[in-house]
């Protein structure tokens, strides 16, 4: 079980990018947040399986066709041992 805190660059508000994570966070069973910054970037914090995580940061990476994507960072944080979903914070 790893926790990642996740800052991503692009053109990413506006565009649906938070329910985008949202919804596949839920599907993948990850645990969270994503929430708009003031710079116009967006931060996450993602729990679950390196496997699981690798292969939703790789989906958000891609985007759609709305979502693009030019910038992310990862750092490996703290476990949240009773956090439950993933929800949009405002």
């Amino acid at each position: 079980m790893l926790r990642y805190y996740v800052v991503v660059a692009g053109r990413i508000q506006g565009v649906g990018f938070r329910f985008f994570c949202q919804s596949h966070a839920s599907i993948m069973n990850i645990t969270g947040f994503v929430r708009n910054m003031s710079n116009g970037m967006v931060e996450l914090q993602i729990q679950g399986s390196e496997e699981v995580l690798d292969k939703f940061l790789s989906l958000i990476k891609s985007g759609n066709r709305f979502i693009r994507v030019d910038d992310i960072s990862i750092k490996k944080i703290p476990l949240l041992q009773e956090e439950k979903g993933f929800k949009v914070v405002y």
